[in-house]
């Protein structure tokens, strides 16, 4: 069966039945295509549409005014080809994953700061923590050359005390024996009595008596300072 495409300068209707066409606006103007032609023609060349145009005056009136009608209630109720409330749903949808993209999008662009920030400061505490072990070594190190020192120290001290009290000890036994060989100066100028005079004997005495006590003051010292010697000897670790 043959079917007709319409258009009244607007959208493209159809496939249509001459039976169907008897209930579209069709006029002698009206736009019409079929299967088979190369382009549009108006209603009016087509001899099989002319029954259409010879319709009373009031059916072609009421059919014009149901298809306005009908026409502008199909407009009314669409918006861009849609119905409103697919319209409105198309919207509300696109809001929706709108905010949530923008709403992902922020948390993403949140999460990326947080994580440089979290970078950053973990670099930071890295670097704190090589900073802490240099300083922990630095003092380990100043640590260990102070004892090395105190140790170098104590044992110089120790040695020049060690060679001292020998020097010391030498000095007492050489002074005692001077001291021993001075008594028995003084000994002998007391009973010795050939070619001197009584004030020459006396004489040789003090003098002998001076010499004893000079002595026994440096055999003193020597041994106060070999006591004070051991005693720094022993505080020494």
């Amino acid at each position: 069966m043959k079917t007709y495409y319409i258009n009244n300068g607007g959208e493209n209707a159809g496939p249509f039945t001459i039976e169907q066409l008897q209930l579209q606006l069709v006029l002698k103007e009206t736009l019409v295509w079929s299967n088979g032609m190369d382009a549009w023609k108006s209603a009016d060349t087509f001899p099989e549409l002319q029954q259409l145009f010879y319709k009373k005056a009031d059916e072609s009136t009421e059919k014009k005014s149901a298809y306005i009608d009908d026409v502008a209630t199909t407009n009314s109720a669409t918006i861009l080809g849609l119905k409103k409330s697919y319209f409105y749903l198309v919207v509300l949808l696109a809001l929706v994953f709108g905010g949530i993209g923008i709403l992902k999008y922020i948390q993403q662009s949140k999460q990326a700061i947080l994580d440089e920030r979290n970078k950053e400061t973990q670099f930071g505490n890295a670097q704190v923590e090589i900073q802490q072990k240099e300083a922990n070594q630095d003092r380990i190190q100043q640590e260990i050359e102070k004892r090395i020192q105190s140790q170098n120290n104590a044992k110089y001290r120790k040695d020049t005390i060690t060679a001292r009290i020998e020097e010391v000890k030498n000095l007492l036994v050489q002074n005692k024996q001077d001291l021993i060989y001075l008594k028995e100066e003084k000994q002998n100028a007391e009973n010795f009595k050939l070619l001197r005079s009584e004030e020459g004997k006396q004489e040789q005495i003090d003098a002998a008596q001076i010499e004893i006590e000079n002595k026994i003051r440096t055999v003193d010292a020597l041994d106060n300072e070999l006591n004070r010697l051991y005693l720094q000897l022993e505080t020494i670790h």
